[in-house]
């Protein structure tokens, strides 16, 4: 049997996260990245639309997301190799909840908290959003809150630039399924793979997103969470807009930014939970279309250039993810239900999840409101900005 010191499932923007993490701060023993997928075609990492924002309602998304984003802003420097900045093509346009009437008291106590925290968001008047978006139909808006600190990059890249900086400081990954965690006596010892092989590990990080929950349920640990396809669409426009987009979302939840001279826009649509990538255009023309082209006339004339479906890893609980150790089962640590935040999420959660193995304790950022415990001791996390 195979042996390593830490063994972790999943080697997207979390996992990757994580062991590159590991490494930074000290941790030099065997670490096993498993990820069934080589060229991360299903990959909730490389099917994301790539928002960064601090707009959140609950303290614990703002300051992680907050350390997120200051990561991110160095992130070519950071990750650069052989001397080379690693880029990520990280946009700053900000982004916007717009508001109608009955939403302004809710946005005001948002963004008191944000600032709290030094978010510098900004509660726009309707002229205050024609100078953000001056195409806008704000007729039945009241205002929005807007953060130009924030903005949206590229999944893929940032993935990729975590995993080949762990791989340089020795961190293996192999492209193999794993079948199930292996344990003894309330603790882990390890992972089959589908293939049948067997490596050893007193520690097993959970980081495979959306398939994650299946892999827990069959230790006996189930978790408050399914898989929700999400689609995201591209289109183009006749008339092009005056100025780049920031990453809008409108009072129906469809959302839109700039991809190049593109646009992407998404919804959360209701659906079965499962594992599903179909894409269905009807959603374009039925749900988003008017929408779109009721909030920004030059959305009036489109033409869908591509379509592709990813996976939420969704909480159903409360829409927040689920970090660290597991109270009972010893060594079983978890990233998971990130609920469309992971990729936002991933270098603050990374760093925790790091410290936690290595020291023992949190250290940067105190991520405990996050711990598994908070459903058995009703100590939920709501959180009400969700995209």
């Amino acid at each position: 049997m195979e042996k390593a010191d830490i063994v972790i499932v999943g080697g997207g923007v979390m996992g990757s996260s994580t062991a590159y993490s590991l490494r930074k701060i000290g941790f030099d023993g065997r670490i096993i990245v498993f990820e069934k997928d080589p060229i991360y075609e299903y990959s909730s990492t490389s099917r994301s639309a790539g928002g960064i924002r601090q707009l959140y309602t609950t303290a614990i998304n703002i300051q992680v997301s907050r350390y997120s984003l200051q990561f991110y802003k160095k992130f070519p420097e950071t990750m650069k190799i052989d001397g080379e900045p690693f880029e990520i093509d990280f946009r700053q346009n900000g982004y916007l909840f717009l508001g109608t009437e009955q939403m302004i008291s809710s946005l005001k106590k948002q963004q008191a908290l944000q600032h709290q925290f030094k978010v510098p968001s900004q509660l726009l008047s309707t002229e205050e959003l024609l100078n953000v978006i001056p195409e806008l139909n704000i007729n039945d808006l009241a205002g929005g809150l807007y953060c130009p600190e924030d903005g949206y990059l590229d999944p893929y890249s940032v993935m990729q630039g975590f995993r080949k900086n762990a791989q340089r400081m020795g961190v293996e990954y192999i492209f193999e399924e794993v079948e199930t965690i292996l344990t003894t006596q309330n603790r882990v010892t390890g992972v089959r793979l589908i293939n049948g092989q067997e490596y050893n590990s007193p520690i097993v990080i959970n980081c495979a997103g959306a398939w994650g929950v299946y892999l827990s349920e069959k230790i006996g640990i189930p978790l408050p969470i399914h898989p929700l396809k999400r689609q995201i669409f591209q289109f183009d426009t006749a008339v092009p807009l005056e100025k780049d987009l920031p990453l809008t979302v409108d009072p129906s939840g469809v959302y839109f930014r700039h991809e190049g001279n593109k646009i992407l826009s998404g919804f959360s649509e209701k659906v079965k939970p499962g594992i599903d990538f179909t894409v269905t255009r009807s959603l374009f023309y039925d749900e988003l279309w008017p929408v779109l082209a009721h909030r920004v006339q030059n959305f009036e004339i489109a033409k869908i250039t591509s379509a592709w479906a990813g996976l939420y890893s969704f909480n159903t609980a409360d829409h927040n993810a689920i970090i660290g150790n597991h109270p009972t089962m010893q060594g079983y640590y978890m990233a998971l239900g990130f609920s469309g935040h992971g990729m936002q999420q991933a270098p603050a959660v990374g760093q925790g999840l790091a410290e936690l193995i290595h020291l023992g304790k949190y250290e940067n950022l105190d991520l405990h409101p996050l711990r598994f415990e908070r459903f058995a001791e009703n100590d939920l996390v709501l959180e009400d900005a969700i995209v």
